[in-house]
């Protein structure tokens, strides 16, 4: 998973975002120990002090712990993992209910193209 960087938003919050999407999609798995904050910098192409401020806010939220000499790990509470997992979903489905609503689909017309989708969908994987 490549890193892009927006305009609208800090590059810490989006580090942040970025993160809890690789946790909870299981690139970095519950306990997993972390690259250094110099290796994550260098892999995102940011400066290592804003590596450092995006996970210092992971750990402030729970989904990553520090241990003094071992380095920075995952936590191992799925709960807390399953909890990022549908706060980012909640997200997309808010920008996406805002993108549609903006083109005058009410939620009625939202749900019938979605069924329309998943049905071409499914022939299309037959």
């Amino acid at each position: 998973m490549t890193w892009s960087f927006q305009n609208d938003s800090p590059i810490y919050a989006q580090l942040v975002n970025g993160l809890t999407l690789r946790i909870v999609s299981g690139i970095y798995l519950a306990g997993e120990k972390l690259p250094s904050v110099r290796d994550l910098a260098a892999e995102a192409g940011v400066n290592p002090n804003t590596m450092q401020r995006a996970l210092t806010e992971l750990e402030r939220i729970g989904l990553m712990f520090s241990q003094r000499t071992a380095g920075r790990f995952v936590t191992e509470d799925r709960t807390m993992i399953e909890q990022a997992k549908k706060g980012l979903a909640e997200e997309q489905v808010n920008r996406f209910l805002t993108a549609m609503t903006g083109l005058g689909y009410d939620i009625t017309d939202i749900i019938s193209l979605l069924k329309e989708k998943e049905t071409k969908r499914a022939k299309e994987v037959q």
